[in-house]
């Protein structure tokens, strides 16, 4: 029997004795299993468990059974069904943001954590706890989203992150602890169990670790859970209708649906056409890159319905800036900073933009692909056929109006031209050798001649056509007549080999005298 491997932080008794009881997220596997008997141990303190159905796919009574085995009491054993709270409270907020971290993933795995962050907070005030625990490793964002919503939702609460404390750091250590104390270990798990680590619920599964870390190679197919291969996807494409009120789906192919009924539909219609695969290399918030696969049918078709909707009933503006704060609400969510002040006060503004996000919108999902074929909002669209069209409005919309239109839009970019106008102009007169150059009297050039290229060169800017009739000619007149008064004001320029021609017209020898 191998000897129990003694964790790093048994010199830190006193520190650890002052936890009297500590509420365990807990699955019933192994991992949270030794985490169980490991706190027993090292803390010698009372564990409560909290397993969590979020939509993994797998039975959590027998959680139940093998915490009772451990000594937990029946009344320190919480086993909860969380799976509506988690869409309608955290899913759906999300997609009426249309949240994607780096522009791809959908953000399965991160905004789990907040919920259960919540109810491990909820079942330490319950149960008079001091600390909460949890599986996540140090490397990884579980550990921080974890303790961010914890620690704003209960400020004074101890994390304990057994990951970060102990040294059963390799598979070999877990396995000595397990047999030593008792803890069942599966057949796959003592043999290495599966190539890479997984995390499920109802949004999505992930893939990540183990033959994955390189992250230049392909994955078997037979790795994917929820999706069959886009090729051997059916042939003959799949039209779903999204009913949609407040930017949230109530109805599929016109049959009401809580939302996470609403999921779980979409994630078998998803699958069964290939649609939702992604492997992505991101940026994790401890700072290293991460690669990892995620499955996501239900969450794409989600989102590829969502901006149709409110492709129609959204101002434009309105749209462009939820576009611009997703990026930033994203990355808000994949941090761990769901109960943060500013991503409530983000949340607000969205969700007071879904307001008029009401209406219908069809799908053709094919071999991995969704594509929108028709959308339609009979009391929030802003799109006017009338005006839209190509044929004869009536008169709806004056075509002329377009004109002056782009002409203001296009002011900026006019002044701008004549300044570059100006100034190659000049740059063109000091590379030509002229200016500068002394002539017979020993001093400079004048400058007139540039000033005369420079002002050629600019391109005038019209004035508007309803300015009043001579406007533009008297413009122009009073600013020759300035011309004039000024150069008649100033000493004739001294004769040099550039002096310029007599602006009066007079000869080349009356000039010169």
């Amino acid at each position: 029997m191998p000897k129990k491997t003694a964790p790093a932080t048994v010199a830190a008794q006193p520190a650890a004795s002052s936890v009297k009881k500590v509420v365990l997220a807990y699955s019933g596997g192994l991992d949270t299993s030794i985490i169980l008997k490991w706190l027993q141990d090292q803390y010698g303190c009372e564990v409560v468990t909290f397993t969590a159905d979020i939509g993994q796919g797998e039975e959590i009574e027998p959680a139940r059974a093998k915490a009772l085995k451990m000594g937990i009491k029946p009344e320190n054993i919480f086993i909860e069904d969380l799976r509506e709270e988690f869409v309608r409270d955290f899913v759906f907020p999300m997609f009426r943001a249309n949240a994607l971290y780096e522009g791809e993933y959908l953000l399965g795995t991160s905004i789990a954590r907040p919920l259960i962050a919540k109810r491990l907070v909820e079942i330490a005030r319950k149960t008079r706890a001091d600390a909460i625990s949890h599986g996540a490793t140090g490397k990884g964002n579980d550990q921080v989203r974890f303790e961010l919503g914890a620690y704003a939702l209960m400020p004074g609460v101890k994390v304990i992150a057994p990951w970060r404390e102990w040294d059963l750091l390799s598979r070999e250590k877990l396995l000595a602890y397990a047999d030593q104390h008792g803890i069942p270990v599966d057949f796959k798990k003592r043999k290495g169990g599966a190539p890479y680590s997984m995390d499920a619920n109802l949004l999505h599964i992930s893939y990540e670790g183990g033959i994955l870390e390189d992250p230049n190679f392909a994955p078997e197919d037979n790795m994917w859970r929820l999706t069959v291969s886009p090729e051997k996807a059916p042939g003959k494409p799949q039209v779903v209708e999204l009913t949609y009120q407040r930017g949230d789906i109530v109805a599929i192919d016109g049959v009401k649906m809580s939302p996470a009924q609403v999921l779980a539909t979409l994630n078998q219609i998803g699958g069964k056409h290939g649609i939702g695969r992604l492997d992505k290399v991101e940026n994790r918030y401890v700072g290293m890159k991460s690669r990892g696969c995620y499955e996501t049918p239900g969450g794409t078709i989600m989102l590829a319905g969502h901006r149709a909707i409110e492709s129609i009933t959204l101002d434009r503006e309105v749209l462009a800036l939820k576009d611009d704060l997703m990026p930033r609400y994203s990355r808000m969510i994949y941090n761990g900073y769901w109960f943060s002040p500013e991503r409530e006060l983000l949340q607000v503004l969205i969700d007071k933009s879904q307001e008029t996000v009401n209406g219908t919108v069809r799908l053709k999902l094919y071999k991995g692909t969704v594509m929108c074929v028709g959308r339609e909002s009979a009391t929030d669209s802003l799109f006017d056929p009338q005006i839209s069209t190509f044929d004869d409005d009536g008169g709806a919309y004056n075509q002329a109006d377009a004109g002056g239109f782009i002409k203001l839009n296009a002011l900026r970019m006019r002044i701008a031209a004549n300044a570059r106008a100006r100034r190659a102009a000049v740059a063109k007169g000091a590379g030509s050798g002229k200016t500068g150059k002394a002539g017979k009297g020993g001093k400079a050039a004048a400058p007139a001649k540039q000033d005369k290229q420079a002002k050629a060169a600019a391109v005038p800017v019209k004035a508007p056509k309803s300015a009043a009739p001579g406007a533009a000619g008297k413009t122009a007149a009073q600013a020759g007549a300035k011309v004039k008064a000024k150069a008649a004001a100033q000493p004739s320029a001294p004769r040099t080999a550039a002096a310029p021609k007599a602006a009066s017209g007079k000869s080349a020898k009356a000039a010169k005298r």
